[in-house]
This record gives C-alpha cells, structure tokens and sequence, in this order.
C-alpha cells in the first residue's frame, strides 16, 4: 500500500509564499496592498488584522489541501500546481466568493478585468505551490539520501 504524508513545513511555506506573491501581483496591478484583506476585516467587521490572517490562513489551508492530492494528479508537477489553482479560482472565486460579495459570476458585476486579474492572482499563487510542494521537497529529499550514503 502506497501512502503518501503530508510535509507541513513545505506546504505552510508554500501557503504563505503563494499568498504574498498572490498580493504582490495585486500591488502590482491595483496599486493597494491586502486588498482582499482589508475586504475580508470590512465583511466580518472585524478588522484588517483579522483579515491578514484570514487571508494568509486560507492561503496556507489551500497549499494543504493541494499538498494532500497532488500525488493523485496526473501530469507535470508544475502544471498540477496551475490547473489546481485554476480550478480552485473558478470553483470557489468566480462562483462562489464574487457573488457573494455581490461582484457577480467571475465578478463581471465590478468589472471585465476582475476575473482575468483574479486568475493572474491565482496563477502567481501557483508557483510557490509549486516550488514548496515538489521541487524543494524532491531536492531535500536528495540531500537526505546523500547524507546517509556518507
């Protein structure tokens, strides 16, 4: 029986990471830093520090989930990562979160560059994803395996 565990290390890395460069391309692009932050503190009235955090620890429970069923993906690691990040975006972004800010399916309602922006958003999110989840966990592991042939 294969089994796959989780790294903890790894994928709160990656959640973390994700979700900075996630709010770098939206610095980059709208010119506010926490955007979405500051919309989660204002939605539950319960302020922009909580919005950090609730934002960052979404960011960190995505990287887990992706953690726990990437090896059950097919295709290139690096693409697993973007196709899991498009899918999240368009599952739970464009149909579930923009209507519910009222910003409409995609958030056409605000604007027709939102949905491209949010997925551009996603898409940067998907790197770290990536990187923390495959290549430095394989590169690490390689180093472990060396070390014991010492």
């Amino acid at each position: 029986m294969n089994t796959h565990k989780i790294n903890w290390k790894n994928a709160i890395l990656a959640g973390i990471t994700g979700t900075l460069a996630f709010d770098l391309i939206g610095l980059l692009f709208t010119g506010t830093w926490w955007d979405i932050a500051g919309i989660i503190g204002e939605k539950t009235g319960l302020g922009m520090a909580y919005g950090v955090i609730g934002h960052y620890s979404n960011g960190i429970l995505l990287a887990v989930l992706y953690a726990g069923i990437a090896p059950s993906l097919i295709g290139p690691k690096w693409l697993r990562a973007q196709i899991f990040v498009i899918a999240e975006t368009i599952a739970l972004v464009w149909f579930f979160m923009f209507p519910l800010l009222g910003a409409g399916v995609a958030g056409l309602k605000a604007g027709a560059l939102l949905p491209v922006l949010s997925m551009v958003r996603h898409l940067a999110y998907g790197i770290p994803l990536w990187y923390f989840i495959h290549k430095y966990q394989q590169s690490t592991l390689r180093n472990k395996a060396s070390l014991r042939e010492i």
